[in-house]
């Protein structure tokens, strides 16, 4: 209770703060980065670099209420397959304006639900991009699964393809919360796809839960992680349910008066947490669980944990290349993002050109902070050496960071001159600890201006 008193009064229960996916927020995107920017980013990548690569899939069978995605429903395969040769236009687009030798680390498909494409889709699909670009020595390629939408040949065509893991959505499991949201998915269903994914051979499996959902109590939101538990996933996403439906006009849909209030949310995390680490998974981050040879327990181990637009990852590359409607791409300089709504990114594609509508360029501050943010959210640390050597900030510069965040923050934190450190009581706030070094969501009084 006293730490809880102290959380609220630290502003905790208030905030409204970015999830820090991306440093600068997409908030800050302009147009001011467009297609002739990014081709010339592109063409300045080596020759025979390592890069991820990120396909965006915005169609799904049923749209979940409590979804904040971009993504619009469709009844029928026609949009799906007509989509697919949009993103093959695109990826020949990449191809000729990449160097030469490119190579994967990482492929993703995400949505939306790319599980919607029919399987001679997905296997044209994944020989296109496989053939242009591929995957390195131990490369991983993932899929995001809708549970209600995968059979024996869509599977069969994704492990013919090279998948590595797969990614499953669960949200909840009471039939109640199911129905609140949208999302009508039984335990049965969901294990039905589990099994299915793990009889091709295919032993890496994630899965999403959210806290903070309609009519979530402490009971119902543990027997959701038991029962995903019966279901052994490697790694365990425990996302906090944003309600924002002046942004995604669908949540209109959920009874606000439904909703946990900002303590119980807190409770309802810590209930979830607790069972996890009790069954032996490592926590990594703000909000993922993995078992300990997972990847991501073993990068969160050795120091090498990183943050992107998929959230916690142990891919250390420094380029993601982002294809299909609404994508981001992050490169050394910048980032670059195609047009957020379908039908202008396939006029764009159609017409034989990338579809950027805006973006960012990086400067020498961004990259500097940008890295302070994701050390906090990955590793709840800065580390004084790491910035005085890497990035030439004096003892007197990063005095002043720390500093301030030390009076904001007062003893859930703690600096010296190894650094500054969140600890294990003041990490519900690490979010807000890592917006003190935003410099675009801080106003000059030292207010949050972010939403």
């Amino acid at each position: 209770m006293e730490q809880q008193s102290q959380l609220e009064r630290m502003g905790l229960f208030d905030a409204r703060v970015p999830r820090y996916t991306s440093y600068p927020t997409a908030v800050q995107f302009s147009p001011k980065v467009d297609e002739s920017r990014y081709r010339e980013w592109l063409a300045e990548i080596p020759e025979g670099a390592s890069i991820s690569l990120y396909l965006h899939v915005p169609f799904c069978r049923r749209l979940c209420w409590f979804c904040a995605c971009r993504t619009q429903g469709t009844q029928s395969e026609d949009p799906v397959r007509a989509y697919a040769e949009d993103l093959l236009a695109e990826l020949a687009l990449l191809r000729d304006a990449l160097p030469r030798g490119i190579r994967l680390s990482r492929l993703h498909w995400g949505g939306g639900t790319p599980t919607l494409m029919p399987a001679d889709t997905m296997r044209r699909v994944a020989d296109a991009v496989l053939t242009a670009f591929p995957l390195d020595q131990g490369a991983e390629f993932s899929v995001e699964i809708d549970p209600n939408e995968i059979d024996e040949s869509r599977m069969q065509a994704l492990a013919q393809a090279g998948l590595t893991r797969a990614s499953i959505g669960v949200q909840d499991f009471d039939p109640q919360i199911q129905k609140v949201i949208g999302r009508d998915q039984s335990f049965a269903v969901t294990r039905r796809a589990i099994d299915m994914i793990r009889a091709t051979g295919i032993d890496s499996v994630n899965a999403d839960i959210l806290f903070g959902l309609p009519h979530q109590d402490q009971t119902r939101i543990a027997n959701t992680v038991h029962r995903l538990l019966e279901l052994s996933p490697d790694r365990i996403a425990l996302y906090g349910y944003a309600h924002v439906p002046w942004m995604a006009k669908r949540q209109v849909m959920i009874p606000t008066e439904s909703l946990p209030d900002p303590h119980e949310r807190l409770h309802l995390f810590e209930v979830a947490r607790e069972i996890l680490l009790s069954q032996g998974y490592d926590e990594i981050g703000i909000d993922h669980f993995a078992r300990p040879g997972d990847g991501l327990a073993r990068a969160q181990r050795a120091g090498h944990l990183r943050r992107n637009f998929q959230g916690y990852t142990d891919d250390g590359g420094e380029i993601l290349i982002g294809m299909g409607a609404s994508a981001i791409s992050r490169l050394p300089q910048g980032y670059a993002q195609n047009a957020p709504a379908t039908p202008t990114y396939v006029s764009a594609i159609r017409d034989g050109r990338f579809s950027i509508s805006r973006g960012h360029k990086f400067s020498a501050e961004d990259k500097w902070r940008a890295r302070m943010i994701e050390a906090l959210m990955c590793d709840f640390a800065i580390s004084s050496e790491e910035f005085a050597t890497g990035h030439g900030l004096g003892p007197g510069t990063l005095a002043a960071l720390f500093g301030e965040v030390s009076h904001r923050f007062g003893d859930l934190v703690s600096t010296d001159e190894d650094g500054l450190r969140i600890l294990p009581e003041g990490r519900p706030l690490t979010r807000m600890v890592a917006q003190m070094f935003d410099a675009y969501a801080m106003s000059p009084a030292g207010h949050s201006t972010a939403i």
